[in-house]
């Protein structure tokens, strides 16, 4: 017989208090070890922490998204993951040609040989998943109308399987792997890449290592700390743009 809970009501308003939030157990080390990001009560900038936002990459420090340039604006009607590879799309129609992929790369300053690397890795295991038949595409390109099924295990959470944005997960890999800081530095990359494993999945093992690479290699930080703004701006695209335009020498 199901318990039936009851709740204080004085004059139709739910009195009961609200029930504790235990995020760490003492005996279970690990949970110590990794706490998740709580928002202070007394500042509740960032609302509903745990829902998924659709079309703004939203923090603690960045509720409203990226607002520079108009980018949420403009990008309202696309989820953070198309907003993500919207760069790589120079036409903006929607698909994403493996030259598309390799000349993004390039303009990021990448080379020749990890712009083909990429262009494999990329188009060979993310164009099927696309597709909206079960042929593959003999072009292997990449539709990002269903770019959100290329989602994979291992990773930090901050994409959900709808390709919005999560942003208590976004604020979890800095509370558990940076100790809170504003920045990652490559160890805490390599702790985090150790701690999101899951069992029995190494496309996700290596599709998340391949990001993590690419990004420290896009950022290059010259102290070795990825800024906490730098890696959202990667989650929407938007600092693709921004890191073009400087290495092509334009403001």
């Amino acid at each position: 017989m199901p318990v039936e809970t009851k709740r204080l009501l004085i004059d139709g308003v739910d009195e009961s208090p609200a029930p504790p939030i235990v995020s760490s157990i003492p005996n279970v080390k690990v949970t110590v070890e990794r706490k998740p990001f709580l928002q202070p009560e007394d500042d509740q900038r960032l609302p509903h922490t745990g829902t998924a936002r659709a079309n703004v990459a939203a923090t603690y420090e960045k509720p409203y998204g990226t607002t520079e340039g108009g980018w949420a604006r403009q990008h309202q009607n696309k989820t953070v993951l198309q907003q993500h590879c919207e760069f790589f799309d120079f036409d903006h129609d929607g698909v994403i040609w493996p030259q598309d992929t390799f000349r993004g790369f390039h303009r990021l300053s990448f080379g020749i040989i990890l712009s083909l690397v990429a262009v494999f890795i990329i188009h060979g295991n993310f164009s099927y998943p696309t597709v909206s038949g079960w042929l593959p595409d003999p072009f292997f390109r990449v539709y990002l109308a269903n770019v959100h099924k290329d989602k994979h295990g291992s990773d930090t959470g901050s994409y959900d399987t709808e390709g919005r944005f999560m942003p208590q997960r976004f604020e979890d890999m800095f509370a558990k792997y940076g100790e809170g800081r504003d920045y990652l530095a490559i160890w805490d990359v390599l702790d985090l890449l150790k701690g999101q494993r899951c069992i029995m999945d190494p496309v996700g093992w290596f599709g998340a290592f391949f990001e993590w690479f690419a990004t420290y290699l896009m950022l290059w930080p010259a102290d070795g700390r990825m800024m906490k703004e730098d890696i959202r701006g990667i989650y929407d695209g938007s600092i693709f743009y921004t890191i073009a335009n400087r290495r092509a020498g334009k403001s």
